[in-house]
């Protein structure tokens, strides 16, 4: 590895980069975080914030990594992909650390796609709408009642009830679906906490979830201490 190779990159925004962060401190690592939020919070390592400039740019930053891990959220599809083919191509070891799925209950639905879910909505229904607000667009113009929940606010937008905040425990995701008289959950199948989920079940909310993307490829992990041992491994090499 070339000595100017300095710092393991993490792509982080999700909890489980959080969880390694938390335990890298010392170690020569720089986050960096996609910037959608005002106010990301703190990750205790030196962080960079926003893009990198498209395809030239993230190959720049390569180019002073000693290792990538790849944190991302599990439907950062195209973020994944570049880092996946890009680090093959510059000679970077990479390791993707991502939270397994939900196993599919029987009377929930699953659907290949925003599309296609939007579809299978009868028109009238109450909807909370999990996906994120880059998510909303096949939704719209069919009828539906979204409640759409995002960290930071948004304009107004018709036939929209933005959400500002996280997702609660189980008991304020149970309040917030009675309050808004929710009768169908949409989510991704992120993984990770399911309070929404079990939510549903216990009012009788429909569940319905848009699949994972297939990986793009590159090693995988749903393992935070192996992808610890990954950042720890590259982070303690010798420079030279």
């Amino acid at each position: 590895m070339p000595a100017e190779r300095g710092h393991v990159l993490v792509l982080a925004g999700t909890r489980e980069a959080r969880a390694v962060l938390a335990r890298a401190a010392g170690l020569p690592v720089l986050a960096s975080l996609a910037g959608r939020t005002a106010a990301p919070a703190d990750l205790g390592v030196p962080t960079r914030v926003g893009g990198f400039g498209g395809e030239d740019g993230f190959r720049a930053a390569l180019g002073a990594a000693r290792a990538v891990l790849d944190a991302t959220h599990p439907f950062a599809q195209a973020m994944t992909a570049r880092a996946v083919r890009l680090c093959a191509e510059t000679g970077t070891p990479y390791l993707r650390l991502s939270r397994p799925p939900w196993p599919l209950a029987p009377h929930w639905t699953a659907h290949p796609d925003a599309a296609r879910c939007a579809a299978a909505l009868p028109a009238g229904a109450r909807v909370l709408l999990a996906t994120g607000p880059g998510s909303v667009a096949p939704f719209l113009g069919r009828g539906l009642h979204l409640i759409c929940r995002r960290v930071d606010p948004a304009p107004a937008q018709p036939g929209v009830t933005w959400l500002t905040g996280l997702p609660g425990a189980i008991a304020a995701e149970t309040a917030l679906m009675r309050e808004h008289a929710i009768t169908h959950l949409v989510a991704k199948n992120a993984g990770g906490d399911r309070a929404k989920l079990d939510a549903a079940d216990t009012l009788g909310v429909a569940v319905h979830l848009i699949d994972r993307p297939p990986p793009p490829g590159g090693e995988e992990t749903h393992d935070i201490d192996h992808a610890l041992a990954f950042l720890r491994r590259h982070a303690d090499r010798d420079r030279g």
